[in-house]
Protein backbone atom coordinates (compact mmCIF):
# COMPACT_ATOMS: atom_id res chain seq x y z
CA UNK A 1 0.00 0.00 0.00
CA UNK A 2 1.55 3.28 -1.13
CA UNK A 3 1.15 6.34 1.10
CA UNK A 4 2.50 9.87 0.72
CA UNK A 5 3.26 12.34 3.50
CA UNK A 6 3.42 15.91 2.23
CA UNK A 7 5.45 18.23 4.45
CA UNK A 8 8.40 17.28 6.66
CA UNK A 9 7.82 19.46 9.70
CA UNK A 10 7.01 18.02 13.11
CA UNK A 11 3.61 16.68 12.03
CA UNK A 12 4.85 15.16 8.77
CA UNK A 13 7.93 13.51 10.23
CA UNK A 14 6.17 12.17 13.30
CA UNK A 15 3.30 10.85 11.19
CA UNK A 16 5.66 9.12 8.74
CA UNK A 17 7.55 7.58 11.67
CA UNK A 18 4.42 6.19 13.28
CA UNK A 19 3.18 4.90 9.91
CA UNK A 20 6.52 3.14 9.59
CA UNK A 21 5.53 1.16 12.68
CA UNK A 22 2.61 -0.21 10.63
CA UNK A 23 4.76 -1.06 7.62
CA UNK A 24 4.81 -4.81 8.19
CA UNK A 25 1.15 -5.08 9.18
CA UNK A 26 -0.26 -3.04 6.30
CA UNK A 27 2.54 -3.44 3.77
CA UNK A 28 3.10 0.31 3.63
CA UNK A 29 5.47 2.05 1.23
CA UNK A 30 6.01 5.57 2.56
CA UNK A 31 7.07 8.52 0.42
CA UNK A 32 7.78 11.96 1.88
CA UNK A 33 7.57 15.20 -0.12
CA UNK A 34 8.95 18.51 1.13
CA UNK A 35 9.61 21.80 -0.62
CA UNK A 36 12.84 22.37 1.33
CA UNK A 37 16.12 20.50 1.39
CA UNK A 38 15.99 17.55 3.76
CA UNK A 39 18.82 19.03 5.86
CA UNK A 40 17.37 22.54 6.04
CA UNK A 41 15.83 23.98 9.19
CA UNK A 42 13.04 25.86 7.46
CA UNK A 43 10.14 24.10 9.22
CA UNK A 44 8.48 26.31 11.83
CA UNK A 45 9.16 23.73 14.56
CA UNK A 46 12.88 24.52 14.31
CA UNK A 47 11.98 27.94 15.72
CA UNK A 48 9.93 26.49 18.59
CA UNK A 49 11.01 26.64 22.23
CA UNK A 50 9.69 23.13 22.90
CA UNK A 51 7.54 23.99 25.92
CA UNK A 52 5.16 21.19 26.89
CA UNK A 53 2.60 23.20 28.83
CA UNK A 54 -0.96 21.91 28.42
CA UNK A 55 -1.98 23.35 31.77
CA UNK A 56 -0.72 26.88 31.16
CA UNK A 57 -2.45 26.91 27.78
CA UNK A 58 -5.80 26.85 29.61
CA UNK A 59 -5.40 30.58 30.17
CA UNK A 60 -6.08 31.31 26.50
CA UNK A 61 -7.09 28.00 24.90
CA UNK A 62 -10.00 25.59 24.98
CA UNK A 63 -9.86 22.54 27.23
CA UNK A 64 -9.36 20.42 24.09
CA UNK A 65 -5.81 21.78 23.91
CA UNK A 66 -5.18 20.80 27.52
CA UNK A 67 -6.49 17.28 26.96
CA UNK A 68 -4.52 16.78 23.75
CA UNK A 69 -1.38 18.22 25.34
CA UNK A 70 -1.72 15.97 28.37
CA UNK A 71 -2.05 12.95 26.09
CA UNK A 72 1.02 14.09 24.14
CA UNK A 73 3.09 14.20 27.32
CA UNK A 74 2.11 10.58 27.99
CA UNK A 75 3.03 9.59 24.43
CA UNK A 76 6.36 11.44 24.50
CA UNK A 77 7.36 9.43 27.57
CA UNK A 78 6.90 6.19 25.60
CA UNK A 79 7.74 7.20 22.04
CA UNK A 80 11.06 8.90 22.76
CA UNK A 81 12.44 5.55 23.92
CA UNK A 82 11.91 4.21 20.39
CA UNK A 83 13.93 6.86 18.55
CA UNK A 84 17.50 6.14 17.38
CA UNK A 85 19.09 8.83 19.56
CA UNK A 86 18.50 10.40 22.95
CA UNK A 87 16.36 13.56 23.03
CA UNK A 88 16.60 16.32 25.63
CA UNK A 89 13.31 15.95 27.51
CA UNK A 90 12.41 17.11 31.02
CA UNK A 91 9.14 16.93 32.91
CA UNK A 92 9.95 18.69 36.17
CA UNK A 93 7.15 21.24 36.13
CA UNK A 94 7.02 24.92 35.24
CA UNK A 95 6.70 28.19 37.15
CA UNK A 96 4.58 31.30 36.67
CA UNK A 97 5.95 34.52 38.18
CA UNK A 98 4.99 38.19 38.35
CA UNK A 99 6.40 41.44 39.66
CA UNK A 100 4.51 43.17 42.46
CA UNK A 101 2.51 45.45 40.18
CA UNK A 102 1.41 42.45 38.08
CA UNK A 103 0.37 40.11 40.90
CA UNK A 104 -3.26 40.76 39.98
CA UNK A 105 -2.58 39.08 36.62
CA UNK A 106 -1.01 36.14 38.42
CA UNK A 107 -4.10 35.74 40.60
CA UNK A 108 -6.35 36.01 37.56
CA UNK A 109 -4.31 33.29 35.80
CA UNK A 110 -4.57 31.06 38.88
CA UNK A 111 -8.33 31.42 39.24
CA UNK A 112 -9.00 30.99 35.52
CA UNK A 113 -6.92 27.83 35.15
CA UNK A 114 -8.25 26.40 38.41
CA UNK A 115 -11.84 26.94 37.29
CA UNK A 116 -11.22 25.09 34.02
CA UNK A 117 -9.60 22.17 35.84
CA UNK A 118 -12.69 21.42 37.93
CA UNK A 119 -11.51 18.95 40.60
CA UNK A 120 -7.93 18.65 39.29
CA UNK A 121 -6.79 21.61 41.39
CA UNK A 122 -3.63 19.90 42.67
CA UNK A 123 -2.14 20.49 39.22
CA UNK A 124 -1.62 24.19 39.94
CA UNK A 125 -0.09 25.22 43.26
CA UNK A 126 0.72 28.52 44.95
CA UNK A 127 4.29 28.41 46.26
CA UNK A 128 7.16 30.61 47.36
CA UNK A 129 9.21 30.71 44.14
CA UNK A 130 12.44 30.56 46.14
CA UNK A 131 11.60 26.97 47.08
CA UNK A 132 11.96 25.87 43.47
CA UNK A 133 14.31 28.54 42.13
CA UNK A 134 16.66 30.40 44.46
CA UNK A 135 17.32 32.88 41.64
CA UNK A 136 13.63 33.91 41.70
CA UNK A 137 13.12 34.24 45.45
CA UNK A 138 12.88 38.05 45.19
CA UNK A 139 9.56 37.65 43.34
CA UNK A 140 7.88 36.03 46.33
CA UNK A 141 4.76 34.01 45.67
CA UNK A 142 4.23 32.36 42.31
CA UNK A 143 2.64 29.30 40.77
CA UNK A 144 4.01 25.80 40.25
CA UNK A 145 2.58 23.52 37.55
CA UNK A 146 4.17 20.16 38.40
CA UNK A 147 3.19 18.11 35.33
CA UNK A 148 4.66 20.38 32.66
CA UNK A 149 7.95 20.00 30.83
CA UNK A 150 10.00 20.73 27.75
CA UNK A 151 11.71 19.03 24.82
CA UNK A 152 14.40 20.07 22.34
CA UNK A 153 12.59 20.38 18.97
CA UNK A 154 15.81 20.38 16.93
CA UNK A 155 17.00 17.13 18.50
CA UNK A 156 13.52 15.66 18.03
CA UNK A 157 13.32 16.57 14.33
CA UNK A 158 16.87 15.28 13.76
CA UNK A 159 16.07 11.96 15.44
CA UNK A 160 12.87 11.59 13.43
CA UNK A 161 14.84 12.20 10.24
CA UNK A 162 17.22 9.36 11.14
CA UNK A 163 14.30 7.08 11.96
CA UNK A 164 12.89 7.68 8.46
CA UNK A 165 15.96 6.49 6.56
CA UNK A 166 14.00 3.65 4.92
CA UNK A 167 11.37 6.00 3.45
CA UNK A 168 11.54 7.48 -0.03
CA UNK A 169 12.17 11.24 0.01
CA UNK A 170 11.43 13.92 -2.55
CA UNK A 171 13.00 17.00 -0.99
CA UNK A 172 13.35 20.32 -2.82
CA UNK A 173 10.02 19.36 -4.38
CA UNK A 174 7.14 21.78 -4.06
CA UNK A 175 3.72 20.21 -4.29
CA UNK A 176 1.31 22.31 -6.34
CA UNK A 177 -1.90 20.53 -5.38
CA UNK A 178 -3.22 17.52 -3.51
CA UNK A 179 -6.36 15.46 -3.89
CA UNK A 180 -7.45 12.02 -2.75
CA UNK A 181 -4.68 9.58 -3.76
CA UNK A 182 -2.93 12.15 -5.97
CA UNK A 183 0.01 14.51 -5.55
CA UNK A 184 0.78 17.05 -8.27
CA UNK A 185 4.18 18.69 -8.56
CA UNK A 186 5.42 20.99 -11.29
CA UNK A 187 6.69 18.07 -13.35
CA UNK A 188 4.51 15.09 -12.54
CA UNK A 189 1.34 13.66 -11.05
CA UNK A 190 2.00 10.89 -8.52
CA UNK A 191 -0.62 8.32 -7.55
CA UNK A 192 -0.89 6.78 -4.10
CA UNK A 193 -3.35 4.73 -2.09
CA UNK A 194 -3.46 7.45 0.57
CA UNK A 195 -2.16 11.01 0.90
CA UNK A 196 -1.48 12.79 4.19
CA UNK A 197 -1.32 16.57 3.85
CA UNK A 198 0.92 18.07 6.58
CA UNK A 199 2.06 21.20 4.73
CA UNK A 200 0.95 23.79 7.27
CA UNK A 201 0.87 27.20 5.59
CA UNK A 202 1.95 25.52 2.36
CA UNK A 203 -1.59 24.15 2.06
CA UNK A 204 -3.08 27.63 1.97
CA UNK A 205 -3.07 27.85 -1.83
CA UNK A 206 -5.12 24.75 -2.68
CA UNK A 207 -6.64 23.14 0.43
CA UNK A 208 -9.58 25.50 0.86
CA UNK A 209 -8.70 25.90 4.54
CA UNK A 210 -8.94 29.45 6.00
CA UNK A 211 -5.34 29.41 7.19
CA UNK A 212 -3.50 32.43 8.55
CA UNK A 213 0.09 32.93 9.66
CA UNK A 214 1.12 33.68 13.24
CA UNK A 215 4.68 34.92 13.52
CA UNK A 216 6.86 33.86 16.43
CA UNK A 217 10.22 35.27 17.52
CA UNK A 218 12.76 33.57 19.78
CA UNK A 219 16.09 34.66 21.23
CA UNK A 220 18.81 32.25 22.37
CA UNK A 221 20.98 33.60 25.20
CA UNK A 222 24.09 32.35 26.98
CA UNK A 223 23.78 33.54 30.58
CA UNK A 224 26.46 32.10 32.93
CA UNK A 225 25.19 34.19 35.86
CA UNK A 226 21.67 32.73 35.68
CA UNK A 227 20.78 29.39 37.28
CA UNK A 228 17.07 29.00 36.54
CA UNK A 229 16.20 25.32 35.99
CA UNK A 230 12.44 25.40 35.34
CA UNK A 231 10.48 26.73 32.38
CA UNK A 232 9.29 30.08 33.73
CA UNK A 233 6.56 32.45 32.56
CA UNK A 234 6.53 36.09 33.57
CA UNK A 235 3.09 37.70 33.66
CA UNK A 236 2.94 41.09 31.99
CA UNK A 237 0.01 43.32 30.98
CA UNK A 238 0.98 43.31 27.28
CA UNK A 239 2.64 39.94 26.72
CA UNK A 240 3.56 36.68 28.43
CA UNK A 241 7.31 36.18 28.49
CA UNK A 242 8.64 32.64 28.76
CA UNK A 243 12.15 31.52 29.63
CA UNK A 244 13.21 28.00 28.72
CA UNK A 245 16.44 26.73 30.33
CA UNK A 246 18.72 24.43 28.39
CA UNK A 247 22.02 22.84 29.48
CA UNK A 248 25.16 24.96 29.95
CA UNK A 249 23.33 28.17 30.93
CA UNK A 250 21.58 28.55 27.58
CA UNK A 251 18.13 30.16 27.76
CA UNK A 252 15.44 30.55 25.12
CA UNK A 253 13.44 33.76 25.50
CA UNK A 254 10.18 34.32 23.69
CA UNK A 255 6.73 35.86 23.96
CA UNK A 256 5.68 37.43 20.72
CA UNK A 257 2.70 36.39 18.62
CA UNK A 258 2.21 38.62 15.63
CA UNK A 259 -0.60 38.17 13.11
CA UNK A 260 1.63 38.38 10.07
CA UNK A 261 3.17 36.19 7.38
CA UNK A 262 6.48 38.00 7.77
CA UNK A 263 9.63 35.88 7.82
CA UNK A 264 12.08 38.75 8.20
CA UNK A 265 14.50 39.06 11.13
CA UNK A 266 13.47 39.82 14.72
CA UNK A 267 12.44 43.45 15.10
CA UNK A 268 14.24 45.91 17.37
CA UNK A 269 11.03 46.47 19.34
CA UNK A 270 10.54 42.76 20.00
CA UNK A 271 14.19 42.32 20.95
CA UNK A 272 14.04 45.22 23.41
CA UNK A 273 10.82 43.95 24.99
CA UNK A 274 12.09 40.39 25.35
CA UNK A 275 15.48 41.37 26.71
CA UNK A 276 14.11 44.02 29.07
CA UNK A 277 11.58 41.57 30.50
CA UNK A 278 14.26 38.91 30.93
CA UNK A 279 16.52 41.42 32.69
CA UNK A 280 13.69 42.42 35.02
CA UNK A 281 13.31 38.77 35.98
CA UNK A 282 17.01 38.21 36.66
CA UNK A 283 19.79 40.80 36.53
CA UNK A 284 22.19 38.10 35.33
CA UNK A 285 20.62 38.38 31.89
CA UNK A 286 22.25 41.81 31.64
CA UNK A 287 25.59 40.12 30.97
CA UNK A 288 24.16 37.39 28.75
CA UNK A 289 25.32 36.96 25.17
CA UNK A 290 22.84 36.66 22.31
CA UNK A 291 23.66 33.40 20.54
CA UNK A 292 21.06 33.68 17.81
CA UNK A 293 17.56 34.84 17.00
CA UNK A 294 15.02 32.81 15.05
CA UNK A 295 11.74 33.69 13.37
CA UNK A 296 9.06 31.60 11.73
CA UNK A 297 5.33 31.58 11.03
CA UNK A 298 2.91 28.98 12.35
CA UNK A 299 -0.33 27.88 10.63
CA UNK A 300 -3.55 28.75 12.44
CA UNK A 301 -7.26 28.43 11.74
CA UNK A 302 -9.89 30.96 12.89
CA UNK A 303 -10.59 29.08 16.14
CA UNK A 304 -6.88 28.38 16.82
CA UNK A 305 -7.71 24.68 17.15
CA UNK A 306 -5.97 21.88 15.23
CA UNK A 307 -7.70 20.21 12.31
CA UNK A 308 -7.71 16.51 11.49
CA UNK A 309 -9.86 15.79 8.45
CA UNK A 310 -9.97 12.30 6.96
CA UNK A 311 -11.76 11.17 3.82
CA UNK A 312 -11.08 8.12 1.70
CA UNK A 313 -7.64 8.52 0.19
CA UNK A 314 -6.80 11.84 1.89
CA UNK A 315 -6.07 13.04 5.42
CA UNK A 316 -5.36 16.66 6.34
CA UNK A 317 -3.52 17.81 9.47
CA UNK A 318 -3.24 21.54 9.96
CA UNK A 319 -3.82 24.54 12.19
CA UNK A 320 -1.45 23.51 14.98
CA UNK A 321 -0.94 27.23 15.70
CA UNK A 322 1.77 27.64 18.37
CA UNK A 323 1.07 24.18 19.77
CA UNK A 324 2.89 22.07 17.18
CA UNK A 325 5.45 20.43 19.47
CA UNK A 326 2.94 20.17 22.32
CA UNK A 327 0.15 18.53 20.33
CA UNK A 328 1.96 16.54 17.64
CA UNK A 329 1.93 13.08 19.30
CA UNK A 330 -1.77 13.21 20.21
CA UNK A 331 -2.73 14.60 16.80
CA UNK A 332 -0.73 11.90 15.01
CA UNK A 333 -2.27 9.21 17.21
CA UNK A 334 -5.77 10.42 16.27
CA UNK A 335 -4.90 10.69 12.57
CA UNK A 336 -3.56 7.14 12.41
CA UNK A 337 -6.57 5.86 14.35
CA UNK A 338 -8.90 7.38 11.74
CA UNK A 339 -6.75 5.98 8.94
CA UNK A 340 -6.77 2.46 10.41
CA UNK A 341 -10.55 2.50 10.81
CA UNK A 342 -10.89 3.10 7.07
CA UNK A 343 -8.11 0.77 5.96
CA UNK A 344 -8.31 -2.69 7.49
CA UNK A 345 -5.49 -5.22 6.93
CA UNK A 346 -7.62 -7.37 4.63
CA UNK A 347 -8.66 -4.61 2.24
CA UNK A 348 -5.40 -3.08 1.03
CA UNK A 349 -5.96 -4.61 -2.42
CA UNK A 350 -9.07 -2.46 -2.82
CA UNK A 351 -6.86 0.62 -2.71
CA UNK A 352 -4.01 -0.56 -4.91
CA UNK A 353 -2.52 1.99 -7.30
CA UNK A 354 -1.62 0.94 -10.79
CA UNK A 355 2.15 0.94 -11.20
Amino acid sequence: MKVAVIGAGIAGRMLAWRLLKLKAKLGLEITIFDKEDRNSQAACSYAAAGILSPLAELEMAEKDIYQLGTRSLELYTDWLQELPQKIYFKQTGSLVAAHGQDKVDLERFYKLVKSKLNDETNLIQKIDLGIKELDLQQLGEGLYLPTEGQIDPIELLTALDKALSSCSWYDNTEVESISARKVKTKDKIYKFDWVFDCRGLGAKKDSGLPLRAVRGELLWLKAPEVNIQHVTRLMHPRYKLYIVPRPDHVYLIGATEIESEDYSAVSVRSSLELLSAAYSLHKGFGEARIIKSVVNCRPALPDNLPLIKTDTGLSQINGLYRHGILLAPAIIEKTISQFKRLICPGSEKNYAVNA
